[in-house]
């Protein structure tokens, strides 16, 4: 820890609870804005999601990040917050921390070194601001006292004129997640929205993927969506198979949209009709189909469908019935 670190006697003028991206840079703000602040967490290494993020190097923004990438009840909540702070400005205090990045993919800026570099960039910012810090300090309870709030934690009092709770969801208990910031705001008489599964891989029953598992490492971008009307999602990402089912980018993204019941559709084809490619195909070529459909899919992908379909992988393309082109369909 830094020179601030440890709880000091009298008056906060804001707590933030949550040692993480959010409640690091909201300290960070709050104290160069002139605010007296202390940063609690309950866990003892700062920021875990952020070193975890990115395999270790941290995707910390998208250049193409604006309202219609947040999901929420209210659309217009996230307005003013990306209007005021875009992608450029932490790209700026990325440059001034001198943490070089590189796009990866679609707008996605990785640092070029380590998720670490992030982490030290927003503790120098937190120390510019005079900021306290706590880790491994948890909160046992939280009260109103006139125009204060009393935090009762397990290193002694803590009295605030303001709480930020940012102890972030449910996402990895094993790095410490809890249901905390739910249960402070039940307790004030906040709303909750009740929590589902969101950024989540689809998984599969054992027996019923058993025939797919030997997948598991194949990736293509494909077209997926879901839903309809307001509650549609569609992205273009890739998609990866697992052992227990389907996951990578596309999976994780349209997951926060899917609904039970509802289907989600994967078109491997880019928007072609398979059916009628296969047509053509038929009509004159020699290939072997499982070398045909290599052509479009990863090769292991292409024996994995005809076995599926029941179709020789082995066989000619003019040979092939037209039951399973017409079939076949591109989804």
């Amino acid at each position: 820890m830094s020179g601030a670190a440890g709880l000091q006697a009298g008056r906060y003028d804001v707590a933030v609870l949550g040692a993480g991206a959010a409640g690091m840079m909201c300290a960070a703000v709050a104290g160069q804005g002139g605010a007296r602040a202390v940063l609690i967490d309950h866990a003892t290494r700062l920021a875990e999601k952020i070193r975890i993020s990115g395999g270790g190097r941290c995707n910390f923004t998208n250049l193409q990040a604006g309202p219609a990438n947040y999901l929420s009840a209210n659309p217009h909540f996230c307005r003013s917050a990306l209007a005021r702070y875009t992608p450029q400005h932490f790209l700026e205090l990325m440059r001034r921390h001198g943490i070089d990045w590189h796009e990866k993919h679609r707008g996605q800026l990785f640092c070029n070194d380590s998720a670490e570099d992030v982490i030290a960039m927003l503790r120098a910012e937190c120390d510019a601001g005079h900021v306290r810090w706590q880790t491994g300090c948890s909160i046992d309870e939280i009260r109103r006292e006139g125009d204060d709030y009393l935090l009762l934690t397990s290193l002694g009092l803590v009295r605030a004129g303001a709480v930020v709770v940012a102890t972030g969801g449910l996402s990895i208990p094993k790095i410490g997640a809890t249901d905390f910031g739910y249960r402070i705001a039940r307790q004030f008489g906040l709303k909750i929205i009740e929590t589902r599964p969101a950024l989540v891989p689809l998984t599969f029953d054992g027996q019923a993927w058993q025939p797919f598992a030997p997948l598991a490492g194949v990736s293509l971008e494909v077209d997926i969506s879901t839903g309809s009307g307001k509650s549609a999602g569609a992205f273009r990402e890739d998609l990866l198979w697992t052992h227990r089912g389907l996951s990578g980018p596309a999976v994780l993204q349209i997951s926060s949209f899917w609904r039970p019941g509802t289907p989600i559709r994967i078109d491997l084809f880019d928007g072609e009709d398979a059916a009628g490619w296969l047509l053509e195909q038929k009509a004159g070529s020699r290939k072997h189909l499982a070398n045909l459909l290599a052509q479009r899919l990863p090769a292991r992908l292409a024996d994995a469908w005809c076995t599926a379909a029941g179709v020789d992988a082995a066989c000619r393309c003019m040979t092939l019935p037209t039951r399973h082109c017409v079939g076949s369909g591109h989804r």
